[in-house]
C-alpha cells in the first residue's frame, strides 16, 4: 500500500496554475491585493488540475491518538491516562476541536492508532440517546456531522521509550503509516474535499521535536518546545531527552521510515500516511500544529511532491513548528500563538482556505463587470 500510494503522487499541474494566475490578474481587484490567498488559490488549482479548483467542502478532521514510552522520562507533568480520557472527550463532543469542527461544519473521526489503554467497545457501554453506536469496519458513530466516530486501528499499545530503544519496529511504523493512508481514502471516498490533521497523545511533542531535528538537522534545543507548558527545569530536561534519543539512534533523514521507527510516534506515522494518501488522491490537507508538521517532514521525505497537497493552517507556538515549516517551504495562514493540537488551529484557518478558492469561483472579471482597469 505504501509504495503504490507514493507512486501515485505527482507534481502540481502547471497549466492549471498558469490559468489561475492569469485569472487572478483579471479579477476586479488590484493585482496581488489578496496576498498569500492568491498563491494559495493557484496551488489548489494545480493540485486539482483545474481552474477554479473545487471548493474545499465538506472538510473532515482525522484525530490520530497514541501514547509514548518516552513519557517515562518525565518530559511532561500530565499523566498518560489523559490520552484515553481525551479520546472519550472527543467522542462525547466536549473538546475544543469538537467546538471548532461544529463551527466549520466538519466531521470528526478519532483513530486509535496507539493508545496504551484499551478503549471501551460498544458492547461495554450499550448506546443510549445520542451515544455513538456500532458501525461496520470497527467504527463507532452515527455518520452524522455532529457525532464523532471512533476507528479502532491500534498498531500497538503505545511506543517504546526512544531513549532506551527504537520507539517502533520498522514494520510497526509502516503499519501506522498505512493506517493513515487507509483513513485518508475512507474520508475522501465518503465525500471529504479537504482533510484536517488532528492528534492526541500525552508526551507527543517530544518525538515531534526529535523528528524535526532528524529531518532538518537543527539542534534539539531549536526543535523542542514546552508542549503543554512545562516549567524551566522540565523544559531543559526535555531537550536533553530529545538529544539523547537522537544520539542513540542517529536517524538517517534519507530513510524516513527508519526515522519514524527510531524516534516517532504512532500518531506521527499515521499522520504521515494521511498526508501521502491525500496527496495521491490530489485532495488538500490542512496542517495543524507541531505534531502535524513533524509528520509532514516524513511525508515530504518519502514523496517530495506530497508537499503540494499541504496547507499550513497556523504557526504553532512550538518553535519546532517554525523550523519544520521553513524546511517545507510553507507559510502559515494564521498566527495566534496556539499550541493545543487536536486540529484546532487548522480548523480556524479553514474559512481562509475556502475564501481563497471562492474568489476564483465568484469574483467578476473587469470585462464581465464593466469595470475599468488602470
Amino acid at each position: 500500500m505504501l509504495e503504490t500510494t507514493i507512486a501515485a503522487i505527482g507534481p502540481l499541474d502547471g497549466a492549471a496554475m498558469s490559468t489561475a494566475r492569469q485569472l487572478q490578474t483579471r479579477l476586479t481587484k488590484p493585482a496581488g491585493s489578496l496576498g498569500l490567498l492568491e498563491e494559495l488559490s493557484v496551488r489548489l488549482a494545480g493540485l486539482a488540475g483545474t481552474c477554479p479548483p473545487p471548493l474545499p467542502s465538506p472538510a473532515a478532521v482525522a484525530i490520530f491518538a497514541g501514547d509514548h514510552g518516552v513519557h517515562a522520562q518525565r518530559v511532561t507533568p500530565w499523566p498518560q491516562e489523559v490520552t484515553v480520557q481525551m479520546v472519550g472527550n472527543f467522542l462525547a463532543g466536549g473538546a475544543v476541536v469538537n467546538a471548532f469542527a461544529r463551527q466549520a461544519g466538519a466531521t470528526v473521526t478519532v483513530v486509535d492508532v496507539g493508545v496504551a489503554t484499551p478503549l471501551p467497545t460498544p458492547d461495554d457501554h450499550p448506546p443510549t440517546g445520542d451515544a455513538p453506536v456500532a458501525a461496520p469496519g470497527g467504527v463507532r458513530g452515527h455518520g452524522r456531522v455532529d457525532v464523532p466516530r471512533l476507528v479502532d486501528a491500534n498498531v500497538r499499545r503505545g511506543t517504546r521509550d526512544m531513549t532506551v530503544t527504537a520507539a517502533l519496529t520498522r514494520d510497526e511504523a509502516r503499519s501506522a503509516v498505512e493506517v493513515g493512508i487507509r483513513i485518508a481514502g475512507e474520508l475522501i471516498d465518503g465525500g471529504a474535499a479537504l482533510l484536517v490533521t488532528g492528534d492526541m497523545g500525552i508526551a507527543n511533542t517530544t518525538p515531534a521535536a526529535a523528528l524535526i531535528a532528524a529531518f532538518t538537522g537543527v539542534d534539539a534545543a531549536e526543535a523542542t518546545g514546552r508542549g503543554t507548558g512545562v516549567d524551566d527545569p522540565t523544559y531543559q530536561h526535555k531537550i536533553e531527552v530529545v538529544r539523547a534519543a537522537l544520539l542513540r539512534h542517529t536517524p538517517d533523514p534519507t530513510d524516513p521510515l527508519g526515522v519514524l521507527a527510531a524516534v516517532g510516534g504512532l500518531e506521527h506515522a499515521a499522520l504521515t500516511g494521511l498526508l501521502l494518501g491525500a496527496a495521491a488522491r490530489r485532495v488538500p490537507v490542512l496542517l495543524d500544529g507541531v505534531i502535524a508538521v513533524s509528520a509532514a517532514l516524513a511525508a515530504a521525505a518519502l514523496a517530495p511532491d506530497a508537499v503540494g497537497a499541504m496547507i499550513a493552517g497556523h504557526r504553532s507556538a512550538e518553535p519546532g513548528a517554525t523550523v519544520a515549516l521553513r524546511q517545507l517551504g510553507l507559510t502559515p495562514l494564521i498566527d495566534l500563538g496556539l499550541r493545543l493540537g487536536e486540529g484546532t488551529g487548522a480548523l480556524l484557518a479553514l474559512p481562509v482556505v475556502t475564501g481563497a478558492v471562492r474568489v476564483l469561483h465568484e469574483v467578476a472579471t473587469f470585462d464581465s463587470a464593466g469595470v475599468a482597469e488602470k
